[in-house]
């Protein structure tokens, strides 16, 4: 197949992995916008297709490897392009993908564009073509475009990509580079463009958020950032997404206790209780000092929601070691855990690390977690019965009821009966019962 790249092209945009990865899956298809593509409606009229890949663990790249072959038979006649982190950790093992077209690594995605708008003909290749480079030596984050959120109430804002924490079984320093920063200048501007119904709220997001800003000239804090947000008064609730524990420092929380504008909602990874784990981990923190953390946040916002990331089955994670994580987040005042199962990911430490855990035994971790999480979020949902909280009404409605759904600023999913005329509204709500494992009925409040 060959098309004159002045044409439009039809475009499909597929998303793995995580809120940064879907941030700039949004913005590469708004700059595709520009050159007249279009959201391609059915496999037939697709020209391009764009895969914006994970690896975060084993399966992740699995997954993606999948969902390039999947889009190989799928659209025989379109052009494939594989991007993303699994791209950038692994162009050569994508080579060998029959029907892939372009293998695009992560400090080449923003120029997907351009790529296409340059060539003299946007064609199918016998191989495909790589373009890759060492992510490490990238010092600075692409200007950002206005993502498309057509679609999306609470839009995430990318202000931060990379990392330098090297954790022993993350593969995202390799694959996102250092930290990088978005100036707070852009930043601002780039909530100032948003459209006049995406201002309600703002998830701010990064691959290591409590980085933000240390790597600028001059150096900018992410408190700095959100006092600066905060006082444009152009939105009106800022989100953030998840804090490594030790970032989550007094003066973020004081700030974040007192503006009416900042969520109660924080997300704040563990990943184990035990602290020779966390140390093998190579986290910098013991259990001890995330119970501080996690009972500061509650004395000073009693309200909010706190969720948790956990590992389970890391490497010499014995029972004890994971009685140890089980009976700290037993103790502490969460609201809702997030469990993954180590996955062994080539490239990093962990995965040569011996006495590796049997999958059954991290299977039944794994499960007894994700009850006590259930747990834990039964109870908060039902602390929230009777009080009025503000929520926004999100576009979709719940599937199975038809009701309205939205959040409230400490996460808590509240479905609602109304019309239409509410969507993209930050509304009071009673709650009045727990609905599902996942949300509550609330109705309006006449006040």
């Amino acid at each position: 197949m060959s098309k004159e790249s002045k044409n439009p092209f039809n475009v499909t945009v597929t998303t793995l992995g995580c809120k940064v990865n879907r941030f700039d899956s949004e913005s590469i298809y708004a700059e595709l916008k520009k050159l007249n593509c279009q959201n391609s409606i059915n496999h037939q009229s697709t020209d391009i297709c764009i895969i914006n890949t994970c690896t975060v663990t084993g399966k992740a790249s699995m997954q993606s490897r999948q969902t390039i072959r999947k889009a190989v038979r799928d659209n025989p006649n379109a052009i494939i392009i594989a991007t993303g982190c699994y791209a950038q950790s692994e162009p050569l093992e994508l080579k060998k993908i029959e029907g892939l077209d372009y293998v695009i690594g992560n400090s080449d995605k923003h120029r997907i564009a351009q790529i296409i708008s340059d060539s003299n003909k946007i064609e199918k290749h016998s191989s495909p073509i790589i373009i890759h480079k060492n992510i490490r030596n990238e010092i600075e984050i692409p200007k950002t475009i206005v993502p498309l959120i057509e679609n999306r109430t609470r839009p995430f804002i990318k202000i931060q990509d990379g990392c330098d924490n090297f954790c022993s079984y993350c593969i995202v320093p390799y694959t996102r580079g250092p930290s990088r920063s978005v100036p707070p200048e852009d930043v601002l501007t780039l909530i100032s463009s948003l459209p006049i119904l995406k201002r309600e709220e703002i998830v701010l997001t990064g691959i290591h958020l409590g980085r933000y800003g240390l790597d600028l000239s001059p150096p900018c804090s992410l408190l700095d950032l959100l006092q600066r947000v905060h006082d444009a008064n152009s939105i009106k609730r800022i989100r953030l997404s998840s804090l490594e524990p030790v970032e989550l420092a007094d003066d973020l929380l004081n700030f974040s206790a007192k503006s009416a504008r900042i969520c109660h909602h924080f997300h704040i990874p563990l990943q184990s209780g035990d602290k020779h784990i966390l140390k093998k981990m190579n986290r910098q923190y013991d259990p001890e000092f995330f119970e501080r953390l996690i009972n500061k946040i509650h004395h000073k916002i009693p309200d909010a929601a706190i969720g948790v990331d956990i590992m389970v089955g890391f490497p010499g994670e014995t029972n004890e070691a994971f009685m140890n994580t089980y009976t700290l987040l037993e103790s502490l005042p969460i609201t809702y855990l997030h469990v993954f199962p180590f996955s062994s990911r080539p490239g990093t430490k962990a995965s040569k690390y011996p006495n590796h855990v049997n999958p059954h035994i991290i299977r039944k971790r794994r499960n007894k977690l994700l009850d006590l999480g259930r747990q834990k979020k039964a109870g908060f949902y039902t602390q929230m019965i009777g009080k009025s909280l503000n929520v926004l009404i999100e576009e979709k409605r719940e599937s199975s009821s038809g009701l309205l759904t939205g959040v409230s600023s400490n996460y808590v999913r509240v479905l609602i009966d109304g019309d239409d005329s509410l969507k993209n509204k930050t509304l009071p709500c009673r709650i009045q019962k727990i609905f599902n494992k996942n949300a509550v009925y609330g109705e309006l409040c006449d006040d």
